[in-house]
């Protein structure tokens, strides 16, 4: 009875999942905010812009107490306080009243705690949920934070030009809290050795290119492995590649393409598609073909990619090389949870993957820093996008040498 009653459950809790990483996802419609705030109180776009850097750097060392939290207390309260942190630090932010430094305490610091606690949530119970396709089912879930975007920035545009940037805050808050509290509340793992009806684990190995697990890794097993360490550099490079592009895309745009600044806003926004739907297919595409061919593939396609990008000049190549960019690098956020719940097994992913999320944090410190220093000291792009894609041939032998095989 049990087998047959978890069966039907594990979808309903997928679907929480997704709307619980949409709502935090929001977090990526941040540039809407950029020109409101500018007007009303004078700051720069570095000074307004520092905002989200913070809170993804946050969120990226605020995951890994949310894993080991997990493992003690379960998912639900840690979604559930995950979901009302990010709620209250955005709906904190409508009292920002021209202090810079409340903005980043408030959206930044408390709402990234609440964006780490809440997304390794999903990601780490629905891989227990569904081991016959931890692929697609890390990549819907995560996919969700990438489109968290598309359904916030029109609507926040819409509210900002109707009641005000910080009414906007206040509101958004309240709205988030509510629905990702709810959301969060559905979280739950299955029952110990639970498995969908007809699954065997040895037959999914062969088709997914996954490695046998001889038993589940804890955290301080994982990390001791070289293993962890070369997934970890594997997402910390991707990400890498990917946040620099989102961090200059518009600018990249108008440099490559002569063209005006909104041109290239609207470009970015169709672009940032790829984002959400990398973060599926890539992932899907690796329970099929395997996680070592599906991140060589995500490198090598960049390395041409941005090797590219330089030469193109019309609005429509620059869209379709920036989307297609963008799909490797939602498509790394995709695919490393199975990865990681493939080489050391699936009981204790919150806190290996968690702590894996540094990456996240550090890339999009580092990533940016790079691109914006290298465009400074050429005086171009072009520099900066080619480094890139080198830097992106010579990531491509990491999961040749890593993925499918031994943890050791």
């Amino acid at each position: 009875m049990l087998r047959r009653m978890a069966h039907p459950n594990r979808w309903r809790i997928a679907v929480a999942g997704v709307v619980l990483q949409v709502v935090l996802g929001a977090v990526y419609a941040w540039s809407v905010f950029r020109n409101p705030l500018a007007a009303l109180y004078g700051w720069s776009a570095a000074e307004i812009t520092l905002t989200f850097t913070i809170t993804i750097f946050v969120l990226g060392f605020s995951a890994f107490p949310g894993g080991l939290w997990m493992n003690r207390r379960g998912p639900r309260v840690v979604a559930v306080t995950g979901g009302a942190l990010y709620g209250l630090g955005v709906g904190l932010a409508s009292l920002t009243d021209g202090r810079l430094w409340w903005l980043y305490l408030t959206y930044g610091v408390i709402g990234g705690v609440g964006l780490g606690l809440g997304y390794i949530v999903p990601v780490a119970v629905l891989v227990k949920w569904f081991p016959d396709r931890r692929g697609f089912i890390t990549g819907v879930a995560v996919g969700g934070f990438g489109a968290g975007a598309l359904i916030t920035a029109p609507l926040a545009t819409r509210l900002i030009a109707s009641i005000g940037v910080l009414q906007t805050f206040g509101l958004l808050g309240v709205v988030s809290l509510v629905v990702a509290v709810a959301a969060g509340s559905m979280m739950r793992n299955p029952p110990d050795g639970w498995r969908p009806d007809g699954w065997a684990p040895a037959a999914r190995a062969d088709v997914a290119g996954a490695t046998a697990v001889p038993g589940d890794y804890v955290l301080r097993d994982a990390v001791r492995t070289g293993r962890w360490w070369a997934l970890w550099l594997v997402l910390f490079l991707n990400i890498t590649a990917g946040i620099s592009l989102i961090s200059q895309e518009a600018p990249i745009f108008q440099e490559l393409g002569g063209l005006p600044a909104a041109t290239a806003a609207g470009m970015v926004g169709i672009a940032s598609l790829g984002n959400a739907l990398g973060r599926v297919g890539w992932a899907w595409l690796s329970d099929l073909f395997g996680r070592r061919q599906i991140f060589t593939a995500i490198f090598l396609l960049q390395a041409a990619l941005f090797w590219a990008l330089p030469t193109a000049s019309t609005p429509l190549a620059l869209t379709t090389l920036a989307f297609v960019i963008l799909t490797c690098y939602g498509g790394g956020f995709g695919t490393m949870p199975a990865a990681v719940a493939d080489t050391f097994g699936p009981k204790h992913v919150g806190p290996i993957y968690g702590l894996m999320l540094t990456a996240w944090g550090l890339a999009s410190a580092f990533g940016p820093l790079l691109i914006a220093s290298m465009r400074e000291s050429s005086g171009t792009y072009v520099t900066a996008l080619q480094a890139t894609a080198a830097l992106m041939v010579a990531s491509s032998l990491l999961p040749l040498l890593v993925l499918g095989k031994k943890a050791g």
